[in-house]
């Protein structure tokens, strides 16, 4: 069985009111991952994705790549085992958090 990896990225520029959260959900869907993206309060984005390592690291691309009306300019990523113990880590799905 693979081994399930997490990573958080925060990512800067123009990603709030560009539909970023959507798009980040729409790609983590699409790669098996599940987790949750948010606006943080300076604006950015955070993005919280749990999965194979392959998949982790084409989100990761995507997240630097940006969406269509977003311009990224910076994306800090911290990779970790994932966090266990139940709630919001056991979802199985990828969530936008509003």
């Amino acid at each position: 069985m693979t081994e399930v990896k997490e990573v958080e990225c925060l990512i800067y520029g123009r990603v709030t009111g560009v539909m970023f959260r959507d798009f980040v959900c729409r790609r983590a869907r699409q790669l098996g991952l599940a987790g949750t993206v948010q606006n943080t309060a300076d604006r950015a984005v955070r993005v919280v994705a749990r999965g194979e390592e392959l998949s982790l690291r084409r989100l990761v691309s995507y997240l630097e790549q940006g969406s269509l009306w977003s311009k990224v300019e910076k994306v800090e990523v911290v990779w970790r085992a994932p966090a266990t113990g139940g709630g919001q880590n056991e979802s199985k799905d990828f969530q936008i958090i509003y």
